[in-house]
């Protein structure tokens, strides 16, 4: 990992930009995405690129390619990829240019690869492209390409389609396919955020192995701070299209100097720390075609003066010796993050059970007779009222399913679910209508669970009508009232979700959900789409919803960070089965199955000299498909530790308050305890 040191190439400067202006002509006016964006990157360097949603990080760097929209004017003093100018490149230029000194890589492979050509046309369009191989020397290269990026099997997997791939799979595919032109700089936009954490530590790890080898610069783009701090030499925080920072990884991160770079920080839950109070900023990233006066941050900043509100502040030097700069009038004291020993409270440990699932099974049809997909296989947990239990795991180990499951809308084969004593799986008509006052759900996405054919107003009375709660002005009182509970204004009742930022829409699925007052929430991913400022603001919100109403959260979740901070319990999930339970400080310290060590390796911190010193446990390739039913341990194939025993048979949740299934607990507890010193 760089960890913010000294990049290893050379001083030669690959990539140049000074001034780089990026607009959009709309119906709206003039969009400015990108306003003076100016830096070089050095060979052999990770420059981290940060910010919001909006703030011109991708835009900024699609201009380089050429891929901009027939709307965009782009201007620049400079704008230069060694000795190529690329303000003054034609299409036909920018086509030797795209793939063979600078390749992108994108957020979401499934979009950027074709679906309809296999793997190997595709790589084998950019080796004839710029390398002019053909025919059998051409398939020999793609089958080199994906060996290199960690596939298996090349041989074969050179002749499937894109959709015959896992998400960390057709990401591999595409650095594979970007780096076929042998490229001198690769820019990677948000490469890993849909990916799984342990899928997004394999992928990472391969693009820092590759740029030691192949001696190449990366410029990543992404809102993950902690992957920041783990691979960038240097780090460019960006707000409303222009740098507001700029220094070397460490030095920022010591040092933020900057409000919002402060803010970033601020908001983001930490794995390595207990008790950390987030901070999070205020309010919403400014309109790019109607900018306010002076800075743009100004009305988001705690620090604010008359003066910032006249003046735009220009990007200056304040660094001692050690190149730092920032774009603010002000000169802040030191930062620190605060704590809070009320945070860590454990909930629900003296208060009587509010759910008990017991053995919960829950099968899908699979593509052959007899071998159903077994999503969730034989669950078993307890949530106490005003309790918080984080459920985790990697995409398909049946978290979603398994609260799907308990507000009917996933098939129950096997097992009994009781809330507050009365039966749930048992319940239809009337008796489930009950059930759903109180138990409600919040989606991952907000706009897809939202009818966009719908006013906010329609989408909250739309619960108090079905179950017959409130009526006339009761019904518009009982609006306004859960707008106010989520932090909105009740004037907005009347626009519709696409009027919404995604923050907003999340707090409005959040609103629809306490509309009937429940005593539990299911919470699946309500926030792993969302910014981190924003996130925080949502998280923020939970908390006070869940101190002042008593309720109860399962809290569904890849981000174990988030999950550290608001969580009172947490049990990991692992191909349908619960492979470990304990109190979220417990597990935290002294996670005692294999996989839950992997999961807790593979999450980056936003420190660099943290980062430096950790060790990352890989696991190797992806979870079995679950309509296999393996003799023995479902996590065995992947186990750095498994043994013959574990290969044969099936281990059991056993212990007191840290329940582990695992044969080779207590080797897995040493070999963490030794990576702790």
């Amino acid at each position: 990992m760089s960890g913010g040191t000294k990049p290893r190439g050379s001083d030669e400067i690959l990539l140049e930009l000074d001034g780089l202006q990026v607009e959009f002509r709309t119906e709206d006016g003039v969009v400015r995405a990108v306003r003076g964006l100016s830096y070089s990157l050095r060979r052999g360097e990770t420059l981290g690129v940060v910010g919001e949603s909006g703030s011109g990080k991708s835009v900024s760097h699609m201009a380089l390619l050429g891929l901009l929209p027939p709307n965009a004017r782009i201007d620049a003093e400079q704008l230069q990829v060694q000795d190529q100018d690329l303000l003054a490149s034609s299409e036909s230029m920018f086509r030797k240019i795209r793939g063979r000194k600078i390749a992108m890589v994108f957020q979401d492979p499934m979009t950027a690869l074709n679906p309809f050509l296999t793997l190997g046309t595709q790589i084998g369009e950019m080796l004839h492209l710029h390398r002019g191989l053909r025919g059998r020397k051409k398939r020999e290269a793609a089958v080199q390409a994906l060996a290199e990026v960690g596939i298996p099997d090349p041989e074969l997997r050179v002749e499937q389609y894109p959709h015959e791939f896992s998400g960390g799979m057709r990401q591999r595919a595409m650095i594979a396919m970007m780096l076929a032109g042998d490229p001198e700089i690769l820019i990677a936009d948000e490469p890993t955020t849909a990916l799984d954490v342990t899928v997004q530590a394999q992928i990472l790890e391969l693009l820092h192995g590759l740029q030691e080898r192949r001696g190449m610069s990366i410029v990543l783009i992404t809102h993950d701070l902690g992957v920041v701090a783990a691979y960038a030499h240097r780090v460019l925080v960006m707000y409303a299209g222009r740098i507001v920072e700029m220094a070397g990884c460490r030095e920022l991160f010591a040092r933020p100097s900057h409000p919002y770079t402060r803010g970033l920080l601020g908001s983001i839950p930490r794995l390595d720390q207990e008790g950390a109070t987030l901070q999070p900023i205020g309010g919403q990233p400014p309109d790019l075609a109607n900018l306010p006066s002076g800075c743009p941050f100004r009305e988001r900043c705690s620090f604010v003066e008359p003066r910032c509100a006249e003046e735009d502040p220009q990007l200056r030097e304040i660094g001692d010796g050690t190149p730092h700069q920032i774009s603010c009038h002000l000169e802040l004291p030191s930062f620190a993050l605060t704590s809070s020993d009320a945070a860590r409270r454990l909930r629900g440990v003296d208060t009587a059970p509010l759910l008990e699932l017991r053995d919960l099974k829950v099968q899908f049809p699979g593509r052959s007779p007899g071998r159903p997909i077994r999503a969730v296989d034989g669950v078993d947990f307890t949530i106490h009222q005003g309790e918080t239990l984080g459920l985790v795991g990697e995409s398909g180990c049946g978290k979603s399913t398994t609260a799907r499951a308990l507000v009917g809308l996933a098939p129950v084969q096997q097992g009994e679910a009781r809330i507050g004593g009365e039966d749930v799986f048992g319940r239809r008509g009337k008796r489930l209508l009950a059930l759903r006052r109180r138990v409600q759900m919040v989606f991952q996405d907000p706009f897809a669970s939202l009818d966009p054919r719908m006013t906010v107003r329609s989408i909250l009375s739309e619960p108090l009508e079905i179950h017959r709660l409130a009526r006339g002005k009761d019904k518009l009182l009982r609006c306004t009232e859960l707008m106010l509970q989520v932090g909105l204004d009740p004037r907005f009742l009347n626009r519709y979700p696409h009027e919404f930022s995604g923050g907003q829409r999340q707090r409005i699925g959040i609103a629809r959900a306490l509309a009937l007052d429940p005593e539990l929430l299911l919470l699946d991913e309500p926030v792993s789409a969302l910014d981190v400022s924003i996130q925080a603001q949502v998280l923020e919100l939970l908390e006070e919803l869940r101190e002042r109403r008593g309720l109860s959260y399962l809290f569904i979740a890849h981000d174990l960070s988030v999950v550290r901070h608001l969580c009172d319990r947490v049990a990991v999930m692992y191909l349908g089965r619960i492979v470990e339970t304990a109190p979220a400080k417990q597990l935290f310290a002294t996670p005692r199955h294999p996989y839950t060590q992997a999961l807790l390796s593979a999450v980056p911190v936003p420190d660099p000299v943290v980062e430096a010193e950790r060790k990352r446990v890989l696991l190797p390739g992806d979870p079995p498909s679950p309509d296999r039913d393996p003799a023995g341990c479902a996590f065995a194939a992947r186990c750095p530790l498994a043994t013959e025993q574990c290969r044969q048979e099936t281990p059991q949740l056993e212990g007191e308050g840290q329940l582990v299934a695992c044969w080779e607990q207590d080797r897995a507890d040493q070999a963490w305890q030794r990576e702790r010193l």
